[in-house]
């Protein structure tokens, strides 16, 4: 995953949206969701969440595959791993970790 793939997936994923489906297709395992179970969950109208998936594939942060007449859709773990990665080796290299107020 290049560095552009990369400022894509990150910028797909900075939506309410699109971070909900992802952590939902995350739990989901790698069998995923029909589209149709992802919007039942969510309380995403089927014409959004098309939307948003159509984003999410060009984005490589999920995958689909037909079963029968239906769209499953998982998450792509990697492309986020890749992402999480960029941000640590490129923003916060050489820093030290600061642990959060208690």
């Amino acid at each position: 995953m290049n560095e552009d793939a990369k400022m894509l997936a990150l910028s797909t994923i900075a939506h309410r949206s699109r971070l909900a489906i992802f952590r939902t297709l995350a739990g989901a395992g790698p069998r995923g969701l029909p589209a149709g179970e992802i919007s039942a969950q969510l309380g995403i109208v089927p014409s959004s969440l098309s939307f948003h998936l159509k984003d999410m594939l060009r984005a490589n942060l999920v995958s689909s595959r037909r079963e029968g007449t239906f769209i499953h859709y998982s998450a792509a773990l990697d492309a986020i791993h890749g992402v999480i990665d960029f941000l640590t080796e490129s923003c916060l290299a050489g820093c030290a970790r600061i642990s959060p107020p208690r």
